[in-house]
């Protein structure tokens, strides 16, 4: 597959933030993401570095491309991202509306080093009185007064 020099200038940058990081004390995970041909944000893992399951590189970089640009719709920008994202940050890209993913890695290649997500994806799958963490549908009085509220307003933002 033939590609662009500054789209593999990009995808390279991911990896060296993916090295960068791993030298640092995260996850050798990196991604940049980039709009109109310009760098708009970067995002290193800092899973263990900060205590935090959801500082992936891909999260991130979305969290500081979304403050950069003052929205929470990515549509135009790319992200580039040293490994195929994991099923948390894949749902993060669709809620952002990126417009394209490129990875240096596969998912297959990470589970070699121990960053397996396979069972992830297979729970998904699952209906949820399946799932490996239980979860229980406790139905209560006004349970949807939020989304009422919500949708009654005239001026909301739709995501």
């Amino acid at each position: 597959m033939d590609h662009n020099a500054s789209t593999m200038k990009n995808v390279i940058k991911a990896r060296d933030l993916a090295l960068k990081s791993a030298r640092q004390g995260g996850g050798p995970f990196g991604a940049v993401i980039i709009k109109d041909g310009h760098l708009v944000a970067t995002g290193m893992n800092r899973v263990t570095a900060d205590s935090d399951p959801t500082a992936h590189a891909e999260i991130n970089a979305i969290r500081s491309a979304s403050k950069k640009l003052k929205t929470h719709d990515l549509a135009g920008c790319e992200i580039y991202c040293s490994c195929e994202p994991c099923p948390m940050c894949l749902g993060a890209i669709y809620w952002s509306r990126i417009d394209h993913i490129y990875y240096a890695c596969s998912i297959e290649d990470a589970a070699k080093f121990g960053f397996d997500d396979a069972n992830i994806f297979k729970e998904f799958s699952l209906p949820v009185s399946e799932r490996s963490i239980p979860a229980t549908f406790l139905k209560i009085d006004q349970a949807q007064v939020a989304f009422k509220y919500w949708d009654g307003l005239e001026d909301k933002v739709r995501y």
